[in-house]
């Protein structure tokens, strides 16, 4: 990519920004949130178009007009959040719109599958549904995808989010093998210890420039932190002691099947602390969603006990439970789909937490207003302005504003589901500190996370959970990744407490 600008209004996310990744590279882009990553990747794939520069591929100067363009060109994206159909098996999905007559060429296709995995060491079931697999699984199905479609340079955002430790490990073997075939490999994480594993070369962007490119063997994790943030940044995370011995929150015995009749929780009990951070850990779809919907209010059908402050909310509503003086927020996974509505400013999003106690027929902006500021200030948000729709910023900033209207309601719960998604390394450290700031204040936190090494450094103890059980918990502080990913694919190691 040879001097690319492109602009949205007037905001310029890339700036005359060149780069070039090499046949047997795996190469890293880091940034912050809004420095221009996803815009850079997104016209490689064929989504956007550049205002002006060039990209060539293989030599070759192209017009990447379309995604069509893109992968008849050799490159294949493979998302964050997977584009699969769940219906199908993972051969129908990888062939899907590639081969006509797909019926009459079952066998032709299947062994072509089988020879990509057995080229680069994929391990696949073709005649497995996508609804029955893991979140590995379903990545690995992504890859094989592209590279049916006769891809040898992919684009990973964020490929091991959701992954355990075993399924990072195996996707990194592969994709060594990959480089060793002469594929070119970009990912873009906020892993930095990922980064310094499996790449070559690193470019940091920062606020749509080149901040520098630098060798991965030659540089450190504090080194590309002060490149992404432009100062210096301290990576460790604190972890306040635990203060108190009152039971916050408890739950007991709590159950949950869905409307097909799939128990979602299975007679989960634990209990959270004044002042303390309980981790949940597990692999996507093991129960967290259903765990945090049911504490707030919103999942109904549940049966078994969910104790505040010694009172029982097991049947009350959000607004129910509010309106008695107890002070639960909720951070969802969802941040746009149910946290924020995405046409709204920043203000008017602040109104929603609880407009409806305002008398008379005109709502009062102020207090809204100087809260949204507030938030802005906390968080270090980038907004042109805190009357700009939220679905006009970064996912990172998006996330920031959620985060910050929670907190600001001055809760005594908090709960959290992966609230740094998506986050640079530099905001995600906003977001730790603020949460320790909140222990300290004696809120109690259950905290859904995926990055095992944040678990492990940021929480008082961390609870397992699969298929909807908990399997059990640990002490961070001498708990391993390893023995967490473990407990993640469904197996109780030594040590462990099953019941709290």
């Amino acid at each position: 990519m040879v001097n690319i600008s492109k602009s949205f209004g007037d905001v310029k996310a890339n700036d005359n920004i060149s780069f070039s990744v090499n046949y047997g590279e795996i190469y890293s882009l880091l940034g912050e949130n809004g420095a221009g990553k996803s815009t850079l990747v997104n016209m490689l794939s064929g989504i956007y178009t550049p205002d002006s520069g060039d990209i060539y591929v293989h030599g070759e100067r192209l017009r990447l007009a379309s995604p069509a363009d893109s992968i008849s060109s050799g490159i294949g994206m493979i998302h964050q959040h997977f584009k699969l159909i769940n219906v199908m098996t993972a051969m129908e999905n990888i062939a899907i719109g590639q081969e006509h007559g797909f019926l009459f060429r079952k066998k032709k296709v299947k062994d072509k599958i089988e020879d990509i995995c057995s080229r680069y060491g994929f391990r696949l079931e073709p005649e497995k549904l996508v609804r029955d697999m893991s979140v590995g699984e379903k990545q690995t199905v992504e890859i094989l995808k592209v590279l049916y479609r006769g891809a040898d340079i992919l684009i990973l955002d964020e490929p091991t989010a959701v992954l355990t430790p075993q399924e990072t490990e195996r996707l990194f073997d592969i994709l060594l093998r990959m480089k060793e075939q002469g594929c070119a490999i970009i990912i873009i994480t906020h892993k930095l210890h990922e980064v310094m594993e499996i790449s070559d070369r690193v470019s940091v962007l920062r606020r749509g420039e080149i901040a520098g490119t630098v060798n991965t063997q030659e540089t450190s994790p504090m080194e590309l932190t002060s490149m992404m943030v432009g100062k210096k940044v301290t990576l460790s995370i604190e972890r306040p002691p635990v203060k108190s011995d009152d039971i916050m929150l408890e739950v007991r015995d709590l159950s949950l099947i869905d409307r097909d009749s799939i128990k979602k929780l299975d007679r989960v009990s634990f209990s959270v602390r004044a002042g303390e951070i309980l981790g949940v850990a597990g692999v996507a779809g093991s129960g967290q969603k259903e765990l945090c919907e049911s504490i707030q209010g919103l999942e109904r059908r549940k049966r078994g006990g969910i104790l505040f402050k010694g009172e029982n909310i097991s049947h009350l509503t959000p607004r129910a439970i509010f309106e008695k003086g107890l002070r639960i927020s909720f951070i969802p996974e969802d941040r746009l789909g149910m946290g924020l509505v995405p046409t709204m400013d920043l203000v008017d999003n602040v109104i929603l937490k609880d407009y409806y106690l305002q008398k008379g027929i005109f709502l009062d902006r102020e207090p809204a207003r100087q809260r949204a500021e507030h938030i802005v200030k906390m968080l270090n948000v980038h907004t042109p302005s805190i009357y700009h729709p939220v679905n006009k910023l970064s996912g990172g900033n998006i996330q920031k504003v959620l985060l910050g209207r929670e907190i600001d309601s001055a809760p005594d719960f908090l709960v959290t589901a992966y609230p740094t998604r998506g986050l640079d390394i530099g905001s995600a450290h906003l977001i730790y500190d603020e949460l320790n700031r909140q222990k300290e204040r004696g809120v109690g936190i259950l905290y859904v996370g995926e990055d095992l090494n944040i678990l492990l450094s940021l929480c008082d103890r961390i609870m397992v959970m699969f298929e909807g059980r908990i399997i059990g918990t640990v002490d961070a502080a001498t708990a391993t990744k390893e023995e967490l990913g473990l407990m993640m694919l469904g197996e109780v190691t030594g040590g462990v407490n099953s019941n709290d």
